[in-house]
C-alpha cells in the first residue's frame, strides 16, 4: 500500500485502544493516516468487517505460547474476508498505575487472564499484589485512568499505559521473552484485490480443506506439495463437527515461484474436498516489538 501512504486507513481491532493488536495495527501500517477500530471480541470483528467492505482487519491467528487461535480459524474460514498480510512481533509487557503510586502501595493487579499467566514469576516475588482478572490489558489500564483507582495496576503494553496517562512502575515483566504472536491483515475480496502486490512479489499462502476419510489421503497431498517445491510451515487440523473422524487442515506454504504453487494447489485439488484459497500475501522475514 505504499502508493497509497497519504490515504486514510481504518482498521478493525480486538480489545480497546492502546492493546496489542492496536500496537500492531500502527506497526505494519507505519507511515500511513490509521484510525483503529475497537471491537469487544474477534466475532465482533469479523461482523463489523462484513458490513464495510472498506475497512481492513487485524487477528492474532497463532502465539509461541499459546499456540494456534483455534477460533480465529474457523471465524476466517466462515467469513468471505482474504488475508493479504501478516505481521509478527514479540509482546512485552509493562506493570502500570496512577501518577504517584509504587510498588509497596500496589495492592491489586489486573489484566487479561493470559497476561497474568504470562507474568506471574514477575507478580508472585510481590505477594502484596493480588491478581485479579479482567476481560482486556489495555482495558485495564483505561479503567485505572477513568475511575481514578489508587493501589491498582494493570499488566499491558506501554502503548497503553502511555495512552492513559500512568507510571510505568517496571518494564519487561513477562517470564518468557520469547513471547511471539503472528497477525493476519484481513481486507473484503475487492479490496484484496487492489492492495494484491504483483504475483512475482507473492511468496506465501494461506488454503484451507478437508479430505476423503480414505487411506493416505494426506500423505498423496504433502507429497504433491513437496514435487512443486511448495514448502509447509504450518498445518493446524480441526475436526468437523457432525462428521466422525474427519479433519479440517488449515496450511500456510511458502514458495519461490507462483506459478509452480498454483500448478500445485491444481494438482491437489482433485484429491480435497472444498479447498479454499484463504490469501496469498508477502512473507514478512523478522520480528518487531510491541508493548
Amino acid at each position: 500500500m505504499k502508493e497509497n501512504a497519504k490515504k486514510a486507513i481504518r482498521v478493525a481491532i480486538q480489545g480497546v485502544a492502546g492493546c496489542f493488536h492496536d500496537a500492531a495495527a500502527r506497526q505494519y501500517f507505519e507511515g500511513h493516516d490509521v484510525t483503529t477500530v475497537p471491537c469487544e471480541s474477534f466475532h465482533s470483528l469479523f461482523d463489523t468487517l462484513s458490513t464495510d467492505a472498506s475497512m481492513l482487519g487485524i487477528v492474532a491467528i497463532e502465539n509461541t505460547i499459546a499456540g494456534s487461535l483455534l477460533a480465529n480459524h474457523e471465524l476466517l474460514r466462515q467469513s468471505n474476508l482474504t488475508i493479504v498480510g501478516e505481521h509478527s512481533v514479540r509482546i512485552s509487557h509493562v506493570l502500570c498505575a496512577l501518577p504517584g503510586e509504587t510498588m509497596e502501595s500496589i495492592t491489586e493487579v489486573n489484566s487479561h487472564p493470559m497476561a497474568l499467566m504470562q507474568c506471574e514469576q514477575f507478580l508472585l516475588r510481590h505477594p502484596n499484589m493480588r491478581m485479579v482478572e479482567k476481560f482486556d490489558t489495555a482495558g485495564s489500564a483505561e479503567e485505572i485512568a477513568k475511575n481514578n483507582l489508587t493501589h491498582h495496576a494493570a499488566v499491558c503494553g506501554e502503548l497503553a499505559a502511555n495512552l492513559y496517562g500512568l507510571d510505568i512502575l517496571e518494564r519487561g515483566i513477562e517470564t518468557n521473552k520469547r513471547n511471539y504472536t503472528r497477525f493476519l491483515i484481513l481486507a473484503d475480496p475487492l479490496l484484496a484485490s487492489e492492495m494484491k502486490p504483483r504475483e512475482e512479489l507473492l511468496d506465501k499462502a494461506s488454503i484451507v480443506f478437508t479430505l476423503p476419510h480414505s487411506h493416505g489421503a494426506l500423505s498423496k497431498v504433502l507429497t504433491i506439495l513437496s514435487f512443486y517445491d511448495v514448502n509447509l510451515t504450518k498445518i493446524q487440523s480441526l475436526p468437523i463437527v457432525g462428521r466422525e473422524w474427519e479433519y479440517r487442515f488449515y496450511v500456510d506454504l511458502t514458495f519461490s515461484s507462483f506459478v509452480r504453487y498454483r500448478q500445485a494447489i491444481e494438482a491437489v485439488r482433485p484429491l480435497t474436498n472444498e479447498l479454499r484459497i484463504l490469501g496469498e500475501y508477502v512473507e514478512r522475514v523478522g520480528v518487531n516489538t510491541v508493548s
